[in-house]
Protein backbone atom coordinates (compact mmCIF):
# COMPACT_ATOMS: atom_id res chain seq x y z
CA UNK A 1 0.00 0.00 0.00
CA UNK A 2 1.62 3.26 -1.08
CA UNK A 3 0.62 6.89 -1.06
CA UNK A 4 2.21 8.75 -3.95
CA UNK A 5 -0.15 11.71 -4.32
CA UNK A 6 1.52 15.10 -4.72
CA UNK A 7 -0.03 18.11 -2.98
CA UNK A 8 0.57 21.84 -3.54
CA UNK A 9 1.64 24.11 -0.69
CA UNK A 10 -1.90 25.46 -0.54
CA UNK A 11 -5.27 25.09 -2.21
CA UNK A 12 -7.45 28.08 -3.07
CA UNK A 13 -11.17 27.43 -2.74
CA UNK A 14 -13.58 29.76 -4.51
CA UNK A 15 -17.15 30.27 -3.20
CA UNK A 16 -19.44 27.34 -4.02
CA UNK A 17 -23.09 28.22 -4.66
CA UNK A 18 -24.61 24.76 -4.39
CA UNK A 19 -23.61 21.16 -3.62
CA UNK A 20 -25.38 18.01 -4.70
CA UNK A 21 -24.39 14.42 -5.37
CA UNK A 22 -23.23 11.13 -3.89
CA UNK A 23 -19.93 10.39 -2.15
CA UNK A 24 -18.46 6.93 -1.59
CA UNK A 25 -16.62 7.22 1.71
CA UNK A 26 -13.11 5.92 2.37
CA UNK A 27 -12.84 3.22 5.03
CA UNK A 28 -12.98 4.14 8.70
CA UNK A 29 -9.57 4.84 10.24
CA UNK A 30 -10.70 3.58 13.65
CA UNK A 31 -12.06 0.34 12.24
CA UNK A 32 -9.15 -0.15 9.81
CA UNK A 33 -6.34 -0.01 12.36
CA UNK A 34 -8.21 -2.02 14.98
CA UNK A 35 -9.00 -4.67 12.36
CA UNK A 36 -5.38 -4.85 11.19
CA UNK A 37 -4.09 -5.47 14.71
CA UNK A 38 -6.81 -7.99 15.58
CA UNK A 39 -6.13 -9.85 12.32
CA UNK A 40 -2.42 -9.90 13.17
CA UNK A 41 -3.13 -11.33 16.65
CA UNK A 42 -5.60 -13.93 15.37
CA UNK A 43 -5.33 -17.55 14.43
CA UNK A 44 -5.90 -17.89 10.69
CA UNK A 45 -5.88 -15.62 7.69
CA UNK A 46 -8.16 -12.60 7.34
CA UNK A 47 -9.19 -10.90 4.12
CA UNK A 48 -9.95 -7.24 4.84
CA UNK A 49 -12.16 -5.46 2.31
CA UNK A 50 -12.37 -1.65 1.94
CA UNK A 51 -9.37 -0.96 4.19
CA UNK A 52 -8.66 2.76 4.41
CA UNK A 53 -5.71 3.83 2.25
CA UNK A 54 -4.07 6.57 4.33
CA UNK A 55 -0.97 7.59 6.25
CA UNK A 56 -2.27 6.09 9.50
CA UNK A 57 -2.99 2.66 8.03
CA UNK A 58 0.40 2.72 6.30
CA UNK A 59 1.94 3.21 9.73
CA UNK A 60 0.14 0.16 11.14
CA UNK A 61 0.88 -2.00 8.11
CA UNK A 62 4.54 -1.04 8.27
CA UNK A 63 4.74 -1.81 11.98
CA UNK A 64 3.11 -5.22 11.55
CA UNK A 65 5.54 -6.03 8.75
CA UNK A 66 8.50 -5.15 10.98
CA UNK A 67 7.03 -7.37 13.69
CA UNK A 68 7.03 -10.32 11.29
CA UNK A 69 3.35 -10.41 10.39
CA UNK A 70 2.90 -11.28 6.73
CA UNK A 71 0.30 -9.45 4.66
CA UNK A 72 -0.32 -8.74 1.04
CA UNK A 73 -2.34 -6.21 -0.88
CA UNK A 74 -4.68 -7.82 -3.40
CA UNK A 75 -6.03 -4.61 -4.91
CA UNK A 76 -6.61 -1.00 -3.93
CA UNK A 77 -9.25 -1.92 -1.32
CA UNK A 78 -8.37 -5.48 -0.26
CA UNK A 79 -5.63 -6.82 2.02
CA UNK A 80 -4.89 -10.32 3.34
CA UNK A 81 -3.31 -10.60 6.80
CA UNK A 82 -1.76 -13.84 8.06
CA UNK A 83 -2.32 -13.94 11.80
CA UNK A 84 0.31 -14.83 14.37
CA UNK A 85 -2.06 -16.65 16.72
CA UNK A 86 -1.41 -14.30 19.62
CA UNK A 87 2.32 -14.06 18.96
CA UNK A 88 4.56 -11.78 16.93
CA UNK A 89 7.47 -13.45 15.11
CA UNK A 90 9.95 -10.62 15.68
CA UNK A 91 10.71 -9.81 19.31
CA UNK A 92 12.89 -6.83 18.51
CA UNK A 93 11.90 -3.82 16.38
CA UNK A 94 12.27 -0.06 16.05
CA UNK A 95 8.82 1.20 15.04
CA UNK A 96 8.01 4.62 13.57
CA UNK A 97 4.40 5.43 14.40
CA UNK A 98 3.99 8.80 12.64
CA UNK A 99 1.14 10.65 14.35
CA UNK A 100 -1.19 7.64 14.43
CA UNK A 101 -2.79 7.38 17.86
CA UNK A 102 -4.92 4.46 16.63
CA UNK A 103 -1.68 2.56 15.98
CA UNK A 104 0.71 3.45 18.81
CA UNK A 105 -1.71 3.02 21.73
CA UNK A 106 -3.00 -0.52 20.94
CA UNK A 107 0.46 -1.66 19.80
CA UNK A 108 2.01 -0.45 23.05
CA UNK A 109 -0.32 -2.68 25.07
CA UNK A 110 0.02 -5.70 22.79
CA UNK A 111 3.83 -5.49 22.68
CA UNK A 112 4.06 -5.03 26.45
CA UNK A 113 2.03 -8.20 27.01
CA UNK A 114 3.66 -10.35 24.32
CA UNK A 115 7.15 -9.29 25.36
CA UNK A 116 10.33 -8.37 23.54
CA UNK A 117 12.54 -5.36 23.01
CA UNK A 118 10.74 -2.62 21.09
CA UNK A 119 11.19 1.08 20.45
CA UNK A 120 8.18 3.20 19.47
CA UNK A 121 8.51 6.79 18.28
CA UNK A 122 6.82 9.18 15.89
CA UNK A 123 6.68 12.73 14.58
CA UNK A 124 7.22 15.61 16.99
CA UNK A 125 3.48 16.06 17.64
CA UNK A 126 3.19 12.37 18.61
CA UNK A 127 5.80 13.06 21.28
CA UNK A 128 3.45 15.72 22.68
CA UNK A 129 0.40 13.43 22.85
CA UNK A 130 -0.07 11.81 26.29
CA UNK A 131 0.31 8.08 26.78
CA UNK A 132 1.13 8.06 30.49
CA UNK A 133 -2.21 6.66 31.69
CA UNK A 134 -1.79 3.61 29.47
CA UNK A 135 1.87 3.09 30.41
CA UNK A 136 1.08 3.46 34.12
CA UNK A 137 -1.74 0.91 33.88
CA UNK A 138 0.57 -1.62 32.21
CA UNK A 139 3.64 -1.01 34.39
CA UNK A 140 1.56 -1.39 37.55
CA UNK A 141 0.81 -5.02 36.60
CA UNK A 142 4.33 -6.02 35.57
CA UNK A 143 5.10 -4.50 32.18
CA UNK A 144 8.47 -2.85 31.59
CA UNK A 145 7.88 0.32 29.57
CA UNK A 146 10.30 3.23 29.77
CA UNK A 147 10.05 6.78 28.50
CA UNK A 148 13.08 7.72 26.42
CA UNK A 149 12.03 11.37 26.24
CA UNK A 150 9.52 13.40 28.27
CA UNK A 151 7.85 11.29 31.00
CA UNK A 152 4.23 10.56 30.10
CA UNK A 153 4.79 10.83 26.35
CA UNK A 154 6.37 8.85 23.52
CA UNK A 155 8.98 7.81 22.51
CA UNK A 156 8.89 4.53 24.42
CA UNK A 157 11.12 1.52 25.05
CA UNK A 158 9.27 -1.69 25.80
CA UNK A 159 11.22 -4.57 27.34
CA UNK A 160 10.07 -8.03 28.30
CA UNK A 161 8.11 -7.82 31.53
CA UNK A 162 6.08 -10.32 33.48
CA UNK A 163 2.42 -9.37 33.49
CA UNK A 164 0.39 -11.41 35.94
CA UNK A 165 -2.81 -9.84 37.11
CA UNK A 166 -6.52 -10.41 37.37
CA UNK A 167 -7.40 -6.73 37.73
CA UNK A 168 -6.02 -3.46 36.40
CA UNK A 169 -7.20 0.13 36.19
CA UNK A 170 -6.91 2.97 33.70
CA UNK A 171 -8.13 6.56 33.68
CA UNK A 172 -10.89 7.22 31.18
CA UNK A 173 -11.01 11.00 30.93
CA UNK A 174 -8.07 11.76 28.59
CA UNK A 175 -8.43 9.32 25.68
CA UNK A 176 -10.65 6.30 25.11
CA UNK A 177 -7.74 4.79 23.12
CA UNK A 178 -6.06 3.81 26.41
CA UNK A 179 -8.99 1.57 27.35
CA UNK A 180 -9.22 0.29 23.76
CA UNK A 181 -5.55 -0.71 23.93
CA UNK A 182 -6.00 -2.65 27.18
CA UNK A 183 -9.19 -4.32 25.97
CA UNK A 184 -7.52 -5.54 22.78
CA UNK A 185 -4.55 -6.90 24.76
CA UNK A 186 -6.69 -8.44 27.54
CA UNK A 187 -7.23 -11.86 25.87
CA UNK A 188 -3.43 -12.20 25.67
CA UNK A 189 -3.32 -11.74 29.47
CA UNK A 190 -6.38 -13.85 30.32
CA UNK A 191 -4.88 -17.27 29.66
CA UNK A 192 -5.46 -18.91 33.04
CA UNK A 193 -7.78 -16.46 34.78
CA UNK A 194 -10.18 -13.65 34.03
CA UNK A 195 -8.82 -10.14 33.60
CA UNK A 196 -10.90 -7.13 34.65
CA UNK A 197 -10.14 -3.57 33.58
CA UNK A 198 -11.59 -0.87 35.83
CA UNK A 199 -12.14 2.63 34.47
CA UNK A 200 -11.15 5.41 36.87
CA UNK A 201 -13.29 8.54 36.52
CA UNK A 202 -15.41 9.48 33.53
CA UNK A 203 -14.99 7.50 30.33
CA UNK A 204 -15.00 9.83 27.33
CA UNK A 205 -15.78 8.94 23.70
CA UNK A 206 -17.77 5.83 24.62
CA UNK A 207 -18.80 5.13 20.98
CA UNK A 208 -15.17 4.36 20.17
CA UNK A 209 -15.15 1.70 22.90
CA UNK A 210 -18.28 0.26 21.31
CA UNK A 211 -16.34 -0.07 18.04
CA UNK A 212 -13.58 -1.93 19.89
CA UNK A 213 -15.98 -4.33 21.62
CA UNK A 214 -17.88 -4.97 18.38
CA UNK A 215 -14.71 -5.83 16.47
CA UNK A 216 -13.37 -8.04 19.27
CA UNK A 217 -16.61 -10.03 19.03
CA UNK A 218 -16.11 -10.38 15.27
CA UNK A 219 -12.72 -11.94 16.06
CA UNK A 220 -14.15 -14.36 18.64
CA UNK A 221 -13.65 -12.58 21.98
CA UNK A 222 -16.54 -11.46 24.19
CA UNK A 223 -16.07 -8.80 26.84
CA UNK A 224 -18.37 -8.63 29.87
CA UNK A 225 -19.36 -5.12 30.95
CA UNK A 226 -20.45 -3.62 34.24
CA UNK A 227 -21.82 -0.48 32.66
CA UNK A 228 -18.91 1.70 31.61
CA UNK A 229 -17.05 1.18 34.90
CA UNK A 230 -15.39 -2.20 34.33
CA UNK A 231 -14.76 -4.72 31.57
CA UNK A 232 -13.91 -8.41 32.04
CA UNK A 233 -12.39 -10.94 29.64
CA UNK A 234 -12.86 -14.54 30.73
CA UNK A 235 -9.99 -17.02 30.30
CA UNK A 236 -9.69 -19.42 27.39
CA UNK A 237 -10.68 -16.94 24.70
CA UNK A 238 -8.41 -16.20 21.78
CA UNK A 239 -8.66 -14.21 18.61
CA UNK A 240 -9.74 -16.21 15.57
CA UNK A 241 -10.08 -14.89 12.06
CA UNK A 242 -13.65 -14.34 10.82
CA UNK A 243 -12.34 -15.24 7.35
CA UNK A 244 -13.23 -11.95 5.76
CA UNK A 245 -14.36 -8.61 7.10
CA UNK A 246 -15.56 -5.38 5.51
CA UNK A 247 -14.48 -1.98 6.84
CA UNK A 248 -17.31 0.53 7.06
CA UNK A 249 -16.98 3.92 5.42
CA UNK A 250 -15.54 6.54 7.75
CA UNK A 251 -18.34 8.26 9.66
CA UNK A 252 -16.07 11.15 10.71
CA UNK A 253 -15.30 11.83 7.04
CA UNK A 254 -19.01 11.66 6.28
CA UNK A 255 -19.53 14.73 8.49
CA UNK A 256 -17.99 17.13 5.96
CA UNK A 257 -20.27 16.11 3.12
CA UNK A 258 -23.40 15.90 5.25
CA UNK A 259 -22.66 19.36 6.61
CA UNK A 260 -22.10 20.61 3.04
CA UNK A 261 -25.56 19.37 2.07
CA UNK A 262 -27.10 21.00 5.16
CA UNK A 263 -25.37 24.32 4.39
CA UNK A 264 -25.48 24.60 0.61
CA UNK A 265 -28.64 22.94 -0.62
CA UNK A 266 -28.03 19.29 -1.28
CA UNK A 267 -29.11 16.64 -1.28
CA UNK A 268 -25.74 15.09 -0.58
CA UNK A 269 -25.66 11.35 0.07
CA UNK A 270 -22.74 9.51 1.67
CA UNK A 271 -22.42 5.78 1.01
CA UNK A 272 -20.61 3.32 3.25
CA UNK A 273 -22.34 4.10 6.56
CA UNK A 274 -25.99 3.90 7.50
CA UNK A 275 -28.47 3.57 10.31
CA UNK A 276 -26.89 0.33 11.60
CA UNK A 277 -23.30 1.59 11.64
CA UNK A 278 -21.07 0.55 14.54
CA UNK A 279 -19.48 4.02 14.54
CA UNK A 280 -20.66 6.60 17.01
CA UNK A 281 -19.87 9.45 14.64
CA UNK A 282 -23.00 8.68 12.62
CA UNK A 283 -24.71 10.59 15.44
CA UNK A 284 -23.31 13.70 13.79
CA UNK A 285 -26.38 13.50 11.56
CA UNK A 286 -28.55 13.83 14.69
CA UNK A 287 -26.78 17.10 15.51
CA UNK A 288 -27.44 18.40 11.99
CA UNK A 289 -31.12 17.50 12.44
CA UNK A 290 -31.19 19.55 15.63
CA UNK A 291 -29.79 22.41 13.57
CA UNK A 292 -32.71 22.10 11.17
CA UNK A 293 -31.25 20.05 8.32
CA UNK A 294 -33.32 17.34 6.64
CA UNK A 295 -31.64 13.96 7.22
CA UNK A 296 -32.62 10.67 5.59
CA UNK A 297 -31.03 7.33 6.53
CA UNK A 298 -30.76 3.99 4.77
CA UNK A 299 -29.01 0.72 5.55
CA UNK A 300 -25.75 1.84 3.96
CA UNK A 301 -26.23 5.56 3.34
CA UNK A 302 -27.15 8.88 4.94
CA UNK A 303 -28.39 11.96 3.09
CA UNK A 304 -28.54 15.62 4.10
CA UNK A 305 -30.23 18.65 2.55
CA UNK A 306 -30.73 22.23 3.62
CA UNK A 307 -34.00 23.46 5.13
CA UNK A 308 -33.34 27.17 5.48
CA UNK A 309 -30.70 28.77 7.71
CA UNK A 310 -29.18 26.42 10.27
CA UNK A 311 -30.34 26.78 13.86
CA UNK A 312 -27.78 27.38 16.61
CA UNK A 313 -26.96 24.40 18.80
CA UNK A 314 -25.87 24.04 22.43
CA UNK A 315 -24.88 20.46 23.15
CA UNK A 316 -22.47 18.02 24.79
CA UNK A 317 -20.22 16.56 22.07
CA UNK A 318 -18.12 14.26 24.23
CA UNK A 319 -19.49 11.25 22.32
CA UNK A 320 -18.40 12.49 18.86
CA UNK A 321 -15.29 14.63 19.42
CA UNK A 322 -13.87 14.28 15.89
CA UNK A 323 -17.09 14.94 14.01
CA UNK A 324 -17.92 17.77 16.40
CA UNK A 325 -15.21 19.85 14.77
CA UNK A 326 -17.44 20.02 11.70
CA UNK A 327 -20.24 21.44 13.83
CA UNK A 328 -17.94 24.30 14.85
CA UNK A 329 -17.62 25.36 11.21
CA UNK A 330 -21.28 24.66 10.41
CA UNK A 331 -22.05 27.07 13.27
CA UNK A 332 -20.80 29.87 11.00
CA UNK A 333 -24.03 29.38 9.01
CA UNK A 334 -26.39 29.35 12.02
CA UNK A 335 -28.64 32.28 12.88
CA UNK A 336 -27.25 32.64 16.40
CA UNK A 337 -24.40 31.54 18.72
CA UNK A 338 -23.63 27.84 19.15
CA UNK A 339 -21.84 26.17 22.06
CA UNK A 340 -19.93 22.89 21.86
CA UNK A 341 -19.43 21.43 25.33
CA UNK A 342 -17.32 18.69 26.96
CA UNK A 343 -14.68 18.63 24.22
CA UNK A 344 -11.51 18.82 26.35
CA UNK A 345 -10.13 15.80 24.45
CA UNK A 346 -9.63 18.14 21.46
CA UNK A 347 -6.54 19.46 23.21
CA UNK A 348 -4.62 16.15 22.98
CA UNK A 349 -5.40 15.26 19.38
CA UNK A 350 -3.26 15.84 16.28
CA UNK A 351 -2.99 19.44 17.47
CA UNK A 352 -4.62 21.43 20.28
CA UNK A 353 -7.86 21.56 18.33
CA UNK A 354 -9.65 23.90 20.72
CA UNK A 355 -6.99 26.58 20.34
CA UNK A 356 -6.53 25.95 16.60
CA UNK A 357 -10.25 26.04 15.85
CA UNK A 358 -10.72 29.27 17.82
CA UNK A 359 -7.81 30.93 16.02
CA UNK A 360 -8.97 30.01 12.51
CA UNK A 361 -12.67 30.76 13.12
CA UNK A 362 -11.69 34.28 14.20
CA UNK A 363 -9.88 34.76 10.88
CA UNK A 364 -13.23 34.25 9.12
CA UNK A 365 -14.88 36.84 11.35
CA UNK A 366 -16.53 34.73 14.05
CA UNK A 367 -16.57 35.78 17.68
CA UNK A 368 -15.18 32.80 19.58
CA UNK A 369 -15.05 32.07 23.28
CA UNK A 370 -12.58 29.28 24.05
CA UNK A 371 -12.90 27.54 27.39
CA UNK A 372 -11.01 24.65 28.94
CA UNK A 373 -13.53 22.18 27.53
CA UNK A 374 -15.96 24.19 25.40
CA UNK A 375 -16.16 26.47 22.36
CA UNK A 376 -18.80 29.13 21.77
CA UNK A 377 -19.10 30.36 18.19
CA UNK A 378 -21.00 33.51 17.25
CA UNK A 379 -21.19 33.78 13.46
CA UNK A 380 -20.36 37.07 11.71
CA UNK A 381 -22.79 38.93 9.49
CA UNK A 382 -20.52 38.07 6.56
CA UNK A 383 -17.77 35.48 6.29
CA UNK A 384 -14.38 37.00 5.51
CA UNK A 385 -11.94 35.46 3.04
CA UNK A 386 -9.04 33.93 4.95
CA UNK A 387 -5.87 31.88 4.76
CA UNK A 388 -6.40 28.89 7.00
CA UNK A 389 -3.48 27.25 8.77
CA UNK A 390 -3.99 23.52 9.28
CA UNK A 391 -1.43 22.62 12.00
CA UNK A 392 -0.60 19.33 10.24
CA UNK A 393 -4.13 18.23 11.24
CA UNK A 394 -6.30 16.61 8.58
CA UNK A 395 -9.56 17.62 10.24
CA UNK A 396 -8.64 21.30 10.32
CA UNK A 397 -8.14 21.27 6.54
CA UNK A 398 -11.35 19.41 5.81
CA UNK A 399 -13.51 21.40 8.25
CA UNK A 400 -12.50 24.80 6.97
CA UNK A 401 -13.05 23.88 3.33
CA UNK A 402 -16.75 24.22 4.22
CA UNK A 403 -16.37 27.96 4.81
CA UNK A 404 -16.30 28.36 1.02
CA UNK A 405 -19.96 27.26 0.77
CA UNK A 406 -22.93 29.57 0.22
CA UNK A 407 -25.65 28.95 2.77
CA UNK A 408 -29.08 30.43 3.41
CA UNK A 409 -27.79 32.47 6.35
CA UNK A 410 -24.69 33.93 4.71
CA UNK A 411 -22.45 33.61 1.71
CA UNK A 412 -19.27 31.58 1.72
CA UNK A 413 -16.05 33.21 0.72
CA UNK A 414 -12.70 32.45 -0.87
CA UNK A 415 -10.54 30.30 1.40
CA UNK A 416 -6.89 29.38 1.10
CA UNK A 417 -6.08 26.10 2.85
CA UNK A 418 -2.39 25.85 3.73
CA UNK A 419 -0.56 22.52 3.72
CA UNK A 420 -3.42 20.46 2.23
CA UNK A 421 -1.29 17.31 2.24
CA UNK A 422 -2.32 16.75 5.87
CA UNK A 423 -5.59 15.21 4.59
CA UNK A 424 -3.57 12.14 3.54
CA UNK A 425 -3.81 10.99 7.17
CA UNK A 426 -7.35 9.73 6.52
CA UNK A 427 -8.69 10.99 3.18
CA UNK A 428 -6.05 11.54 0.47
CA UNK A 429 -8.63 12.46 -2.19
CA UNK A 430 -10.71 14.78 -0.02
CA UNK A 431 -10.49 17.95 -2.10
CA UNK A 432 -11.23 16.14 -5.37
CA UNK A 433 -14.21 14.44 -3.72
CA UNK A 434 -15.52 17.75 -2.42
CA UNK A 435 -15.13 19.25 -5.89
CA UNK A 436 -17.23 16.41 -7.32
CA UNK A 437 -20.37 17.62 -5.50
CA UNK A 438 -19.80 21.33 -6.18
CA UNK A 439 -21.70 23.02 -9.02
CA UNK A 440 -18.76 25.33 -9.66
CA UNK A 441 -15.05 24.46 -9.61
CA UNK A 442 -13.27 24.59 -6.26
CA UNK A 443 -9.79 25.31 -7.50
Amino acid sequence: MTQSKNYPQHIDLEPVMHVEGTVRLPGSKSISNRTLLLAALSQGTTTIHDLLASDDTLVMLGALQQLGIKWEQVDARTHIVHGGGGQLPNHEADLFMGNAGTAIRPLTAALAVIGGDYKLHGVSRMHERPIGDLVDALNEVGAQIEYTGEPGYPPLRIRRGRIATSRMAVRGNVSSQFLTALLMAAPLMAKDHAVTIDVVGELISKPYIEITLNLMRRFGVTVEQAGWASFTVQPGQHYASPGSIHVEGDASSASYFLAAGAIAGGPVRVEGVGKDSIQGDVRFADALERMGAIITRGDNWIEARANGPLLPIDADFNHIPDAAMTIAVAALYADGPSTLRNIASWRVKETDRLAAMATELRKIGAIVEEGADYLRVTPPEELSPATIDTYDDHRMAMCFSLASLDGKARRGNAMRINDPKCVAKTFPDYFETLASIAKNDLF
